[in-house]
């Protein structure tokens, strides 16, 4: 296959399983950034399509032509070029916006929904709900069974719709925790809906009674500032750490000595909403017990009480029971950790993810 991956932004690092399609998806992927007609760009080459001569701008003007049109012309003229037979467009909002190029071009497209382009009312303000992409798209993808459910109240036909789940970089699974040290591991942006202040507030909850325990948060983002300074506060600072970005291989050896991995995900005011957190799924896969929410897609990857212990959402003094009996349990962490590497080793495997994706393409261009 010839495939178009189409994101709004270029390989963030939090993105990890947008890079996983772009490299391991059967067949020549053409990989296309950006969120404006100005800015989107071919990673092959580099080959921009907002570079209009002074001469083009001039005969636009002259014939009332659109600048936004010739942009768009220019992207279907290189869709066109390159043969491509299917594209994958990561994100609802994204394939929205693509709509009209991706109509004109005439390929079919598969929608790949992530997380807030299901859930934030902004977005289903702007899309109009995605009435018009569900009807042309060929099929969409769904990453939890909330956000599936959500997607057929939308209006997407069910027979367009397709349930799958990322799957974890297969080198965290080749991790193995010691569980002797009473650490605590936390990985993602520091947003709302991660809500970082909430996992910060349980472990002060408990600090004082496990003094040889600390918290690390591994990620960046607009709440870092605040939730530091808020455990500087609370007088953590001797069990707190707040690494920043951190990479593969800086999060494989936290999670070596570390006894859980807790995340307290919710829904903002904003309807903002994970899909799987990726970490999630890459820290059970590593054999970790998870602490963490009924939050979207969560609950369908870990196990309540088999291989994680799940609270409601805010349910603060809830997650601070859950971190005091793993960190007072090693042998309890250790049963939990193994079970979650055996259940996301059978159910949730990044091949299972991609070769699902894979078929969900070739339907599409067979359609």
């Amino acid at each position: 296959m010839n495939i178009a991956i189409f994101t709004p932004n270029k390989n963030p690092y939090s993105e990890t399983f947008i890079q996983a399609h772009k490299n391991l998806l059967e067949g020549e992927v053409f990989y296309y950034y950006g969120n404006t007609w100005a800015g989107i760009t071919l990673e092959k080459g580099n080959e921009k399509f907002n570079k209009l001569s002074v001469s083009q701008k001039l005969k636009l003007k002259l014939s009332g032509g659109s600048v936004t049109q010739s942009q768009q012309q220019n992207l279907i003229n290189s869709i066109k070029a390159n043969k491509i037979e299917v594209a994958l467009v990561e994100y609802g909002h994204h394939a929205h916006w693509l709509l009209k190029v991706l109509k004109t071009a005439n390929i079919p497209f598969v929608a790949h929904f992530h997380g807030h382009d299901a859930t934030e009312h902004r977005i289903l303000e702007n899309t109009k709900n995605y009435g018009a992409m569900f009807a042309a798209a060929s099929k969409v993808v769904a990453v939890s069974r909330y956000m599936e459910n959500h997607l057929l109240k939308l209006g997407c036909p069910r027979e367009k719709l397709v349930y799958n789940v990322y799957g974890p970089r297969p080198e965290f699974a080749q991790v193995a925790p010691n569980f002797q040290k009473q650490n605590l591991l936390s990985v993602g942006r520091f947003t709302n809906k991660k809500a970082p202040y909430y996992t910060l507030l349980a472990f002060s909850k408990i600090a004082v009674d496990f003094p040889e325990a600390k918290l690390t948060f591994a990620g960046d983002g607009t709440l870092f500032e605040a939730c530091r300074n808020l455990g500087t506060q609370m007088g953590l600072e001797s069990q707190l750490r707040f690494m920043g970005v951190a990479t593969a291989e800086q999060l494989k050896e936290e999670i070596t000595n570390a006894r859980a991995y807790v995340q307290h995900s919710i829904t903002t005011d904003s309807g903002d909403m994970e899909g799987t957190p990726l970490s999630i799924l890459e820290a059970s896969s590593a054999g970790l017990p998870v602490i963490s929410t009924f939050h979207a897609g969560i609950p369908d990857v870990i196990v309540d009480g088999q291989t994680g212990l799940l609270c409601n959402e805010h349910e603060v003094d809830r997650m601070a029971e859950h971190m005091a009996k793993i960190l007072k349990d090693k042998a309890l962490a250790k049963k939990m950790g193994d079970a979650g590497k055996n259940h996301i080793a059978e159910h949730y495997s990044l091949e299972r993810h991609i070769a699902e994706l894979n078929k969900i393409l070739q339907s599409a261009i067979k359609s």
